[in-house]
């Protein structure tokens, strides 16, 4: 069936930089590393797990079980690259996207531009059509009408089509049939009450609408690996709400592949802290392009609303707060003459100047390597040289136009990204009412080790742990996934209107979206029987234009007043006199899948020496120590490395400073501390 012993398990993140494999066989872990292709990331990922089996004699993908995370919906649409679309909606409501809500992020900038839609006023279409809020049918759709509409959309050349109605979250009769009508085009068409079976216009318009705008170019991105002789013909799709996904299902879930890799991060982070005895983490991944932050109190983090470059995106996904610094973030000056870091990126092409790809744009990792945090001949495991002497002529001319030396323009590069990741981290700590003090920072990324302990340190946070292959931990963390499928359906009941017939309510609402469960994950390879299936209610007071997910076992469980419990946790009061709304019912169905194992190594003594590589200068806070490099492969459990000590490895380094200490447990991860 789905379970496999001894199965070849292959995770792919596809970054901006860097695409990363990672292949799980039998007990023994191999790592994989090659520079991404933005022109067409599928050239990256074909390359990189051919060479990854050629390295360990494996010539055939049979039995070869791949999870591929990728950027390719996320980069569509923050640099809006998608499909040429039209949205098809209920007549004089053409304008929603447009409209969008009345919150302003950035209320005294007088000069704040909002997002443009995905679709332009031209390619919004508004059709003669009325569902109730009860379901009922007020206005039929006319067969002239439908004729027009077919007629007028063969005539734009498009590449897929979104309908969204009224009230079809409720009664999609309407949406189905326009769909039916607009079949004979042979379009890709993405309805609302597919994607998205919710209130609130808005965001069910926009999620729709941005899942029919990535979705062709996600499809081209599939259909090169799919049809090269040199990549399976079935794979998974990582998902942004932990789990995965085949292929051939892919076509309502384009959405939900927006934060695949980062996801990766935070599923591989939380297996490995929770399996060494750390529940309460913060996870810190920084890569090359940006940094991705999550706090895991009670388990993994999950929510339904985030916004996408500046678009409401309503799927549930895991809860991760994106900032644009990372190693590859460009340093300009802007007009005032202060320095700045990110959002812009050198990406994996040019690159930083120290990659030699003809970049001319001072990064973060150029000014790593100035302070010589990063050696020149370590990276990628040796593999790769980097030009440090292009990089020192290039920081030398940069400084001169700020009028700070070199030395304090490199450090002050570093500070700038330390402070927005830092920043980062208190939106989804202190800014909802958690004391870092209370967390593990967990980092990983390529280029996470070189600064967590420095965020850890302005944090108050205690305890760093970075795992082994942490540059590649998102693609470990795809060999965990499991097979996972959300429902949703709005009901919006009263609890005290329903009273004792609420519970028998919930139950049906439940059956219903079990049935298509069962369904999907039969096509996935699961029975009912082997489902793990989790049930939630989203919970509001009447009148408030928010919701809180409260968890639902069965018709014993009282959650309305888990409901206030978790009302005065969040926001310090409770209402128990106040009506409550059972807004939406939400529903998972996880069918759980092999995992990796788990390798542990007696303890050692604390000396690291047959890990030292060398000895050399590295600059902190301005002063010049003497530090020893350690290659982190050669390290052994029970090791103790004083700071300041660099430890490299082929997919990150690892920065110990003056006044911390790291020790190697029996997993292999550095446990980083003050001293």
């Amino acid at each position: 069936m789905h379970k496999q012993k001894n199965i070849r398990k292959i995770g792919v993140d596809t970054g901006g930089t860097f695409t990363d494999i990672v292949m799980s066989v039998e007990d023994s872990l191999w790592t994989h590393k090659v520079l991404s292709t933005p022109r067409n990331p599928a050239h990256a990922v074909i390359k990189g797990v051919n060479e990854i089996l050629s390295q360990q004699n494996i010539d055939s993908h049979d039995g070869v079980d791949i999870v591929h995370g990728s950027t390719v919906a996320t980069n569509a649409l923050l640099e809006r690259r998608g499909a040429r679309i039209a949205l098809v909606t209920t007549k004089g409501f053409e304008d929603v996207l447009e409209i969008g809500r009345q919150a302003r992020p950035h209320l005294y900038d007088i000069f704040v531009q909002r997002p443009a839609p995905l679709v332009t006023a031209e390619y919004r279409f508004g059709i003669k059509e009325r569902t109730l809020h009860t379901g009922e049918i007020q206005t039929e759709i006319s067969t002239d009408d439908l004729e027009n509409l077919s007629t007028h959309l063969a005539t734009l050349k498009l590449d897929a089509i979104a309908i969204c109605f009224l009230f079809s979250y409720v009664n999609p009769k309407n949406e189905r049939i326009v769909a039916d009508h607009l079949a004979s085009l042979n379009i890709p068409i993405s309805c609302s009450y597919e994607i998205l079976p919710e209130y609130r216009e808005y965001a069910r318009f926009s999620t729709t609408v941005a899942n029919t705008y990535i979705r062709p170019t996600l499809e081209r991105h599939l259909s090169t690996l799919t049809e090269s002789e040199k990549f399976p013909k079935s794979f998974r799709l990582m998902l942004s709400n932990g789990g995965c996904i085949s292929t051939r299902n892919f076509e309502s879930a384009g959405i939900q592949t927006v934060l695949s890799g980062p996801a990766g991060g935070v599923i591989g982070a939380y297996h490995i802290a929770k399996t060494t005895g750390y529940e309460k983490i913060i996870t810190f991944d920084m890569g090359g392009t940006s940094t991705d932050v999550s706090l895991c109190d009670d388990g993994i983090s999950m929510t339904t609303e985030s916004t996408i470059s500046g678009l409401p995106i309503k799927v549930p996904l895991i809860d991760i707060h994106t900032v644009g610094a990372g190693g590859g973030s460009i340093a300009t000056v802007d007009s005032g003459g202060a320095l700045r870091v990110g959002p812009e990126s050198a990406g994996a092409d040019p690159g930083p100047i120290c990659y030699g790809n003809n970049g001319v744009e001072i990064t973060v990792t150029d000014a790593n390597l100035f302070l010589g945090r990063i050696s020149p001949t370590q990276f990628l495991g040796g593999q790769m040289s980097l030009a440090a002497d292009a990089t020192r002529e290039y920081i030398e001319k940069f400084s001169e136009q700020i009028g700070l030396s070199a030395l304090e323009t490199a450090d002050g590069i570093l500070k700038i990204a330390n402070a927005a990741m830092e920043r980062a981290i208190k939106v989804i700590s202190v800014e909802r009412g958690f004391d870092t003090r209370d967390f593990t920072l967990v980092s990983f990324g390529g280029a996470g080790g070189l600064h967590a302990a420095f965020l850890a340190e302005n944090l108050g946070i205690r305890t760093v742990l970075i795992p082994p292959n942490g540059g590649l931990l998102s693609a470990y963390g795809m060999l965990f996934a499991d097979v996972v499928k959300d429902y949703s359906q709005t009901v919006l009941w009263k609890t005290e209107d329903s009273g004792a017939n609420l519970h028998e309510q919930l139950e049906n609402g439940f059956n219903a979206l079990l049935t298509r469960a069962e369904s999907d994950m039969k096509s996935e390879g699961f029975a009912l029987s082997e489902l793990k299936i989790k049930r939630s209610l989203d919970m509001r007071y009447e009148g408030q234009s928010y919701e809180l997910n409260v968890p639902y076992i069965n018709v014993d469980t009282d959650f309305v007043r888990q409901f206030h419990t978790m009302h005065e946790q969040r926001f310090s009061y409770a209402r128990p006199e106040a009506a409550v709304e059972v807004v939406t019912l939400r529903l998972s169905a996880i069918g759980e899948t092999e995992k990796p194992a788990r390798t542990v190594e007696p303890l050692a003594d604390a000396d690291p020496s047959n890990a030292r590589i060398s000895q050399n200068s590295v600059i902190f806070d301005g002063e010049v120590y003497p530090t020893v490099f350690y290659q982190r492969e050669s390290l052994r459990p029970g090791n103790r490395i004083e700071g300041p000590a660099i430890i490299t490895e082929f997919s990150a380094t690892t920065v110990v400073p003056p006044n911390f200490f790291a020790v190697v447990d029996v997993s292999g991860n550095l446990i980083l501390q003050q001293g």
